[in-house]
């Protein structure tokens, strides 16, 4: 399988504890990709083709904005700490339902951002952050870094089937 056959879920950045359990820097809204016990691919550093794993448990860490998980086969501190920038992933073919005004963050990434009126090219879209709300960051053609806060009164058009975002941007946010 193609690395393009998975969603990556989050990034493992420490060990927690002596039992083997490690930090999980979450890449996904749903507490299930970390909490339900099931099958779940790891992709080392260096290396392009994720293995599979098993995950055992997992809990959220309030106030923390990560989960702890316990994955199979690795049971002392010594495992966790060799798993330390590790990605997690699911199958692509595993993607959860969303409500309506939802979106997969690998559904937006890549996407070309228009000016609604103008229908001038602003920039891609090359990531997507949390920060109380989501923020798309957006890279204009001669490089300039954009952060467009994403709220339906700025970026009124989604629209994945023809891959493309329009925006209406108050003044002074894209200038």
């Amino acid at each position: 399988m193609a690395l393009s056959d998975f969603l990556e879920i989050g990034k493992i950045v420490a060990a927690q504890g002596l039992h083997g359990e490690v930090r999980v820097y979450p890449n996904s809204d749903f507490p299930e990709r970390f909490e339900v016990p099931g099958q779940r691919w790891l992709l080392r550093p260096q290396q392009i083709d994720p293995e599979p794993i098993g995950l055992v448990q997992g809990r959220y860490l309030e106030g923390k904005g990560l989960y702890v998980v316990q994955l199979e086969g690795v049971s002392d501190r010594r495992s966790a700490e060799a798993l330390r920038g590790c990605l997690l992933y699911v199958l692509a073919s595993d993607r959860l339902e969303l409500e309506d005004g939802e979106f997969h963050v690998a559904d937006l990434v890549g996407l070309p951002v228009y000016h609604q009126i103008t229908q001038e090219l602003v920039g891609t879209v090359t990531n997507v952050m949390s920060a109380g709300h989501d923020v798309l960051e957006v890279k204009s053609p001669p490089g300039k870094v954009m952060l467009i806060p994403f709220v339906e009164a700025i970026v009124p058009v989604v629209d994945l089937s023809n891959r493309r975002i329009e925006i209406t941007p108050p003044g002074g946010l894209i200038e």
